[in-house]
Formats: C-alpha cells, structure tokens, sequence
C-alpha cells in the first residue's frame, strides 16, 4: 500500500475509534499465481458491513466484509483463502488464474498495536510480525494475540509466544528493513509462518525548479505516495495553490547545502530550464546520496552541464554518474506536461521496484515482482 492508502486506512481507524465502533482488519497475506493486489494489501471493514480500501478490483471486498463482520462479533482472528479461479464458487466469470489468503482481525488495543499505527502515522520505519499459524494448544483469540513490534535500532514490543522466536523474529524483520524498498511476505521460522509488515517513509520526490511543468510532476508524485518538494530562487512560483502538497523551499543555489536535504532514498529532478541553476542543482545533487538524479532535456543538454562544471574544476565520479538519468522518463512520446510527468514517474517507479519498464504485452512472468527484486528476496 502506498503512503495516501495508508493515510486513506488510518482515517477510517481513527474516526471508528473516535466513535467507540468495533472494526477489523483484512489483509493479504499470501498470494499464488494471478491476483489483483499483492501481499500486504488492507481493509477496514465495520460492523455493519461497510469498507475503506480494497483488496482486490471488486470481486473479493463483499466476502471478505462478511467474513469480518463475524471476527468482529468473536474477536477470534482467521485466514480465510479465497480461490479466485473457481467460478464454481464465485459465479462471476472473473477469469483469475490466482489465490489469495487474507487474514481478519479485530483492531483491539495492545501495546504493539498501538505503536504500530502510530509508526504508520508518522511514516517511521518499523516492523510488524504476525504469526499465521495457530498456536501449539489450537487456541486463537483476542485475549492471547500473538505480535512483534520491531524498530529499526532492534527494539522490540509484544511478543510471538516464545524468546528464541522473538529473537529469530527480530533478526530477520531487520534484514528485510535495510532492504531499497522491503515488502511485505511470510517466512518460516521453526514451525510457525511469521507475515512480515513494513512502515517506511514516503519516497522522497525533490524537483529543482518551479515551472509550469513541475506542477504536475509534484501533483502526480504526491498521488503516487511521494513525499515532495519543490526549490526554487522566484518565491512567485511557489505558492500553495500550484503546489497544494509540496514542502516549498525558496533558495537559490548558494542556500542548497542548508536549505536542501537529499538523503539516500531521495529521487532528485532538474528541471529548473535554466542553465546555471541547472548546473548548480546537477552539482549538488551529485554530490548528495541522492538513489536518482534526473535531468529533464536532451542528452546534449547533460553533455553541456557536464562540460560547464568541469570546466570549474569539477569532476563526479563514475558511481555518481552512474546515479544520472537522461534523458528522463519511459518512451511515451510524451509532449505535454502532464504526459512528461506520466513518463518520468513511470521511470522512478519502475527503478524503486527493481522493474525494467516497458511493455507487458506478451509477459508470462509476475506483474508485481521483477527477476531482480526475486533474487534479492532469496539471497
């Protein structure tokens, strides 16, 4: 789930609580072959029925409701699998060839709990752990739940049942942590199937320059999830109304180092249509820990910008180039602003997934992990 999902799940908890109503929680956790959304997927269903969010493209939520409206009135969570190839069942013709495991919860208030939606609130980086198995005595509810709350400094809250799970538990949420962009999944741990939950912070987004085609580019990243921000020298340009979810920073160059963060999840963007606050912007960006430094125009105009500053005496080096984008963006034949914007976030995209881009026509392989990301996941 992205970041405005996410801020979508938790209004629904914090105006169910604020209201005293019983709600639960339905996620993905186990995914085989074809389905619509991936592990780690959530809704909140209430009482009566009603949902925010989805888990699938329509056919899974009304079942899915049903189901929770039980675990709401027991408190007992269950894994309820859901074949989506058998029509047979579901009678709709939907011609999925997959199956998916969601489990159902009722939100009740424990320590772990608490802190873990706090964690998701502020975008802090942490880890859930949620056995999937039950438990040795066949006993599951509310009063016993089992859940291990992990912090990135290896600080834990809850507990799995056992210490030496607890420890093993924790280890391995770590090393999925410090992983680009760690997604949700199960390991085995002894006998039990731990599901792994991740709170992040929102990818960062920094555009330099404030230009008629930066608005879209900032609106359509901030849709996507991104944390953004926007510099520029000409405070005219950044206002609230172009900009209405961007962090504004008015600076020119010279202020960069104080004004400008660009840490190692940071996406940077020249677009600034001005040669020396281009070369500037490119200057610093690569002398940051920026993951993505694009630089909107033709090849030649790197060429040119390249050329500028080593003629004062600058001189990146090839892992920093290497981190260099142009021209931006996957091949649209984009022209318009917005269409650049569509191009240039389809590349970033891509790149934080581990993804290739191009087309999918004619594929066989998942849509939803690249070779990349599942080589990494098994090492």
């Amino acid at each position: 789930m992205d970041r405005r999902e996410t801020e979508h799940l938790l209004d629904s908890i914090r105006a169910a609580r604020a209201s005293g109503e019983p709600v639960a929680l339905a996620t993905v956790v186990r995914v085989r072959g074809s389905a619509y959304r991936r592990e780690g997927t959530r809704m909140v269903v209430r009482r009566d029925g009603s949902y925010e969010c989805a888990l699938s493209g329509g056919c899974l939520e009304p079942i899915v409701a049903e189901a929770a409206e039980r675990v709401i009135s027991t408190g007992v969570p269950v894994i309820v699998n859901y074949d989506l190839a058998d029509d047979s069942i579901w009678g709709l013709g939907i011609g999925c060839s997959g199956a998916v495991d969601v489990r159902i919860e009722r939100l009740d208030d424990d320590d772990a709990t608490r802190q873990w939606w706090a964690s998701l609130e502020r975008g802090d980086a942490a880890v859930l752990v949620t056995p999937l198995t039950t438990p040795a005595d066949g006993a599951e509810s509310a009063a016993n739940a089992r859940r291990l709350l992990v912090l990135p400094a290896g600080d834990t809250l809850g507990t799995l049942g056992d210490e030496s799970i607890d420890r093993e538990a924790a280890q391995r949420a770590l090393e999925r942590l410090r992983r680009p962009d760690p997604s949700p999944g199960s390991e085995w741990v002894g006998s039990d199937e731990l599901f792994f939950e991740f709170s992040t912070p929102a990818p960062e987004l920094v555009i330099f320059g404030a230009g008629f085609d930066a608005v879209p580019m900032a609106n359509f990243a901030w849709t996507l999830g991104f944390s953004v921000t926007v510099v520029d020298a000409r405070e005219a340009f950044l206002t609230a109304d172009r900009f209405p979810h961007a962090r504004l920073v008015a600076a020119h160059f010279s202020q960069f180092p104080v004004a400008v963060k660009l840490g190692a999840h940071t996406f940077a963007l020249v677009m600034n249509h001005h040669l020396e606050r281009d070369q500037e912007s490119l200057r610093f960006a690569l002398e940051s820990d920026a993951v993505y430094i694009g630089v909107l125009g033709p090849r030649a105009r790197l060429q040119n910008l390249l050329a500028r500053l080593a003629a004062r005496q600058f001189a990146p080096s090839p892992a920093a180039l290497g981190r260099v984008r142009s021209p931006v963006g996957v091949a649209l034949g984009a022209e318009t602003p917005a269409e650049i914007a569509v191009s240039v976030l389809g590349e970033i995209l891509a790149i934080r997934r581990g993804f290739g881009g191009g087309f999918l026509n004619g594929s066989a392989a998942t849509l939803h992990k690249s070779a990349d990301r599942r080589l990494l996941a098994s090492s």
